[in-house]
């Protein structure tokens, strides 16, 4: 943007001062517009398109402070330079902390007015940039609540977009903490069916005795204490979808009758006799290996058939360590806003310490690690000293093993987390953040075992 594409906004009561600034703005190729008053400014400011704000601090009727400050809550970027007389600094003081830009006293020296105004219109472009470019990577990167831009998470984003309009019943596989919630309410929002209900169900947290109720509903006299007839969760999703959580957790004798209405699409309540038919899409979700449970016997082949038509698996956290920096700038936004927080980001000791760490607890604890962040950084970026203990001493270690190559820092590591443990691995491998299968894994390849 060339300088003639520059409007700005000139206020001051002096009429001399007006003409002379006005001379020297438009002799810079800038295009200006004048008012005498704040109350003139406005009606210019809501009617044209001004790219800069120059106005005296001291002003008939309402001040320079005022107009800064409406100016700020309706277009908080534009830039302003406040003008103030000789000694009103105390003045010039608030004006920054109301969000000017910056201040020059009188008498305004021309060059320094000019190289001024180029810094602010420099930053306010700067700052329109990266504010596109969140835009567009937020665009790019997210879909719904879920980030990433590494491949296998691109993947995810277009796989959904492909089978949001169709009903096929889906199995969502994954860790704890990787978003398997997330990914089922992108499909069900993602397509026709947004504004139909989207019900969930957490099969692991739901007593065995009364989750067949749960999902069916039950009749009026079923069991002391049913007063009246209920809808279960099957009944409430009608004409959406059905989330089944930790559906790995279901017993058989509900696997068999789930199995039931998947074929038939109809059931009937505990203690009831109609049968009931409904349409409802069964999104499903675990993070078991169910063709091992199958194979163990613990889990219905045929409904594992049933539920797995199409199959998205989300990685660990561990293994898309590149989508951990746009994670992290979208759980600062949030709990920024929550918190009524302004924190910028995380040094470079914290992101160091984020690609060591291996997230057992993926992306859901990586939130939790922020969110903590949030809270009690007291600059304006998370520190070592707000992470978490087990974090934090990843960067010890990291420091007193200078010299030395990774393969030995991470035996020390283990060795060091085994005895503080007192040799036990599963306690020791939560310490490092890390499974019991892992640690057993990097004991053989340090011959530790």
């Amino acid at each position: 943007m060339t300088s003639t594409d520059i409007t700005i906004l000139l206020v001051d009561d002096e009429k001399n001062i007006r003409k002379v600034l006005t001379s020297v703005l438009k002799g810079a190729g800038y295009t200006v517009l004048a008012a005498e008053s704040a109350e003139a400014a406005w009606p210019v400011l809501k009617t044209s398109e001004v790219d800069l704000l120059i106005s005296d601090l001291k002003l008939p009727g309402k001040s320079g402070l005022e107009l800064l400050e409406g100016v700020k809550t309706c277009w908080p970027r534009l830039p302003v330079i406040m003008i103030t007389a000789f000694g009103s600094i105390e003045g010039a003081v608030q004006a920054m902390q109301l969000g000017a830009y910056n201040y020059l006293a009188k008498p305004v020296n021309n060059d320094e007015l000019l190289l001024l105004i180029a810094n602010a219109l420099e930053t306010s472009s700067l700052q329109e940039e990266n504010t596109a470019l969140k835009r567009e990577l937020k665009d790019r990167y997210s879909l719904g609540s879920m980030v990433g831009k590494s491949k296998a998470m691109q993947e995810i984003f277009t796989l959904v977009e492909k089978v949001a309009d169709y009903g096929s019943n889906i199995l969502i596989t994954g860790e704890t903490g990787t978003g398997k919630e997330l990914v089922a309410r992108a499909i069900h929002y993602s397509g026709s069916s947004g504004e139909r209900p989207f019900v969930t169900i957490d099969c692991a947290s739901i007593p065995e005795n009364l989750l067949e109720s749960e999902l069916f509903g039950y009749a009026k006299g079923a069991f002391t204490g049913a007063t009246e007839s209920k809808k279960g969760q099957i009944e409430m999703a009608h004409g959406g979808t059905l989330f089944l959580d930790e559906v790995g957790e279901l017993p058989l004798v509900l696997q068999k009758k789930l199995l039931r209405f998947l074929q038939e699409k109809e059931f009937v309540r505990v203690g009831g006799t109609k049968r009931r038919k409904v349409d409802v899409r069964i999104l499903a979700a675990t993070n078991k290996d169910l063709e091992a449970e199958v194979q163990s016997g613990t889990w219905r082949e045929d409904l594992f058939y049933r539920l797995n038509v199409i199959t998205i698996h989300i990685p660990p956290l561990r293994e898309r360590k590149e989508d951990i920096s746009l994670l992290v700038n979208f759980f600062l936004d949030k709990y920024n806003a929550q918190n009524q927080r302004s924190i910028q980001g995380v040094t470079n000791d914290v992101h160091k310490v984020f690609e060591l760490y291996e997230w057992p607890g993926n992306v859901r604890e990586l939130e939790n690690v922020i969110e903590r962040g949030v809270v009690l950084c007291t600059g304006d970026m998370i520190t070592l000293n707000c992470l978490p203990p087990k974090l934090a001493e990843l960067d010890e270690e990291q420091d007193a093993g200078d010299g030395l190559n990774l393969m030995e820092v991470e035996k020390r590591l283990i060795v060091r987390a085994l005895d503080q443990e007192g040799g036990n691995q599963s306690a020791a491998a939560r310490t490092l953040g890390i499974s019991r299968k892992q640690l057993r894994t990097k004991m053989t390849h340090h011959g530790l075992l």
